[in-house]
């Protein structure tokens, strides 16, 4: 099954997917995990992460499982566990391409 269809995903887009790998989380869960993961380089404001998670349900990456007051939290999908892998396969190929362009300038100088 394909993931997302609309392009690659932005950094703080691909650590909010990466979140839900090993569970679901609300918003709060999903802020200090992203924060953690990459010693503060990615900060994700309230806006962004709200917006994130819901272009994410519209999507059908994410889901709503569980409301309890003001807490939601939220779990991913088969589609959006494809979208993650497709992701992390673009930025291997990435890396890869930067390596490899790397070790040829090395052999030029």
């Amino acid at each position: 099954m394909a993931g997302r269809t609309k392009g690659p995903l932005t950094e703080p887009m691909y650590y909010v997917l990466m979140s839900f790998l090993r569970s679901g989380m609300c918003g709060t869960e999903i802020t200090e995990f992203v924060a953690q993961k990459t010693q503060g380089r990615v900060c994700l404001g309230p806006g962004t992460l709200y917006t994130l998670l819901a272009k994410f349900q519209e999507e059908e990456l994410i889901v709503e499982t569980e409301i309890s007051g003001r807490k939601r939290t939220y779990c991913i999908t088969e589609k959006g566990l494809a979208a993650f892998r497709e992701e992390l396969a673009r930025l291997r190929a990435c890396v890869e391409n930067g390596e490899e362009e790397l070790l040829q300038c090395a052999k030029n100088l």
